[in-house]
């Protein structure tokens, strides 16, 4: 018997062992691959962030972009304000040592490098820490300065920051039914990112079969198995106070605008005001050329006089003096650069000031600028130039407007988007699609590219701001030998032309103008004119947008008909 048990147990315990390494064999393999890993992600790599940098989580993004961390405080670089907070700073690394500025509807708040305090209109308020750093080559603003100009939250964590700037969305949210852990990506081996205890609400980015993403309510994005999840109710969340800063007020005409630029190259061409008043019948603005910028200093030479206002007013026409950077340049064969003139805020700011004590002395009602050509790099500068004299007319009862080509990409940078929050009228200069030294023969203002333009500047300026200017003349195209060349003809003038040529225009629906052409011969002639028929094709596409009303280039070069036409689409009648 006893024997039998041996040979019992030495059978048994070598099938027990071999059991036992079996289960160990292809146990530990299965454990391994079914128990929930325990590796903790390193924060710092996960966001990709080290010494006082952390990340930026934009709503439920993180941002190509860091913020710093100092003190306890929040510090944003320049290009992360602009792009997400505020476009309203300007920076001038040579004024004062370096000066950030944000230029209200009414005064501008200054704050020096480095400095704990801001000052506006000469009085300094200390808030006892930096307001700005320099860091790596870049200047970083304070979150909790930021705050006086730019609605946001954000919230300091461990490697990064919150920074929500929308409000008013319903999030759907969940429940943590048991302790977990919030890991980099959905699988139970994925790195851990914290812990989540039960009883912890976070809320759903984005659902999926066994696991979803979320953010915890230290905005940290990660992923959750849904079984340890349950629905609870959504969130909408609220918008902060906004800052309290002062509205942008309009100078603003009770009815449409109906405006004439009348040109003026000598103080005598003021003495033709009696004439452009009889011809420009229901004008209720004139634009006379009268300021044009001399050199790099801001010195400009003036033509106006308070007489020509004087008769204006008689007629109850308001007056806009017209400041361009051309006409003095292009007569005395000088360049203007606008970049050094406008970068430099002293000199800037006393432009303004000089051309807003011109205009208010003589009493005229409004500045209009038409600063043409203007290379890219100056366009910052014209902005923070146009919102500086802006404060100044605000203040003065001035009217502010501009003059602007058709915007396209090529010219974004004189920033309508921006020009129509401060500047009282944005004035589009539709015409110019085909001219002389472009080369190629067309219309200066087809009915497509008048509707383009105003559809463009629609999504950037509201429409009541909007003036859309008409063209009085056109190119007479000329094509020999494959060269192409044009010369202006006006308006008034087209009738007799063409009964000297012998020629009858034909309606051309693309353009919703009168085109005619002809040959002598090897010798092509192009004409796509304007008139009343295609003056009053571009009014019916302006009456159905709302605009601000209609411009005229220029006083001169049109008829009775034409201005006639205006008057109604101003007044109705």
């Amino acid at each position: 018997m006893k024997k039998r048990k041996k040979r019992f147990l030495v059978v048994l315990i070598p099938m027990i062992l071999i059991v036992i390494v079996a289960a160990v064999t292809l146990g530990v393999p299965l454990y391994q691959k079914y128990s929930y890993g325990t590796d903790r992600a390193d924060l710092g790599e996960h966001y990709g962030v080290s010494g006082d940098m952390s990340a930026i989580i934009l709503q439920n993004d993180q941002l190509p972009r860091q913020a710093l961390v100092r003190d306890g405080r929040c510090y944003f670089d320049m290009d992360t304000v602009k792009a997400y907070l505020t476009e309203g700073f300007f920076y001038d690394s040579s004024y004062n040592g370096g000066c950030l500025m944000y230029t209200t509807a009414m005064e501008t708040y200054e704050v020096c490098d480095g400095a704990s305090s801001y000052s506006v209109s000469g009085v300094m308020t200390d808030l006892g820490f930096p307001l700005t750093l320099r860091e790596n080559d870049k200047l970083y603003v304070s979150a909790d300065y930021l705050r006086m100009f730019a609605t946001f939250t954000v919230d300091i964590y461990d490697k990064h920051v919150q920074l929500y700037t929308q409000w008013g969305n319903t999030h759907e949210m969940r429940m943590v039914t048991r302790d977990t852990w919030i890991r980099e990506k959905g699988g139970i081996k994925s790195p851990i990112l914290r812990d989540v205890e039960k009883g912890e609400t976070v809320e759903l980015i984005e659902a999926m079969e066994e696991w979803s993403k979320v953010k915890t309510s230290d905005g940290i994005i990660g992923y959750i198995e849904n079984k340890r999840m349950s629905i609870t109710e959504p969130y909408v969340d609220m918008a902060p106070a906004a800052p309290a800063l002062p509205e942008y007020t309009s100078v603003m005409l009770d009815t449409k605008v109906d405006l004439g630029f009348h040109p003026i190259y000598g103080v005598a061409g003021n003495d033709t005001i009696g004439e452009a008043l009889s011809e420009a019948v229901g004008m209720n603005v004139i634009a006379p050329t009268w300021i044009s910028l001399m050199d790099n200093e801001g010195n400009f030479r003036n033509f106006g006089t308070a007489e020509y206002v004087n008769r204006a007013h008689q007629s109850g026409v308001r007056v806009w003096a017209v400041v361009d950077n051309f006409n003095y340049a292009n007569e005395n064969g000088i360049d203007i650069d606008e970049t050094y003139l406008l970068s430099d805020t002293p000199r800037r700011r006393q432009l303004a000031s000089d051309l807003v004590a011109a205009v208010t002395a003589i009493g005229a009602d409004g500045i209009n600028f038409d600063f043409e050509g203007i290379p890219e790099e100056s366009g910052v500068y014209f902005v923070q130039f146009l919102r500086e004299i802006s404060v100044l007319c605000r203040q003065s009862g001035l009217c502010l407007s501009t003059d602007n080509q058709v915007p396209y990409e090529f010219n974004s940078f004189y920033r309508l988007d921006l020009q129509g929050q401060f500047v009282d009228y944005v004035l589009i200069m539709g015409y110019d699609e085909h001219y002389p030294s472009g080369g190629v023969a067309g219309s200066v203002a087809s009915i497509g590219f008048v509707q383009n333009g105003l559809n463009m500047t629609l999504a950037k300026v509201p429409s009541q701001k909007i003036i859309n200017a008409v063209p009085f003349y056109t190119v007479l195209w000329t094509t020999k030998d494959g060269q192409t060349s044009g010369q202006y003809i006006t308006l008034v003038n087209q009738a007799d032309f063409l009964a000297r040529v012998g020629q009858t225009p034909v309606w051309d629906d693309e353009t919703a103008q009168n085109y005619v052409e002809w040959r002598e011969g090897t010798t092509l002639y192009q004409l796509w004119l304007e008139d009343t028929q295609s003056i009053t094709a571009k009014l019916n596409v302006m009456n159905t947008m709302d605009l601000g009303g209609v411009g005229a280039w220029r006083i001169g070069y049109g008829n009775a008909d034409v201005w006639n036409l205006l008057r109604l689409y101003t007044y109705g009648q």
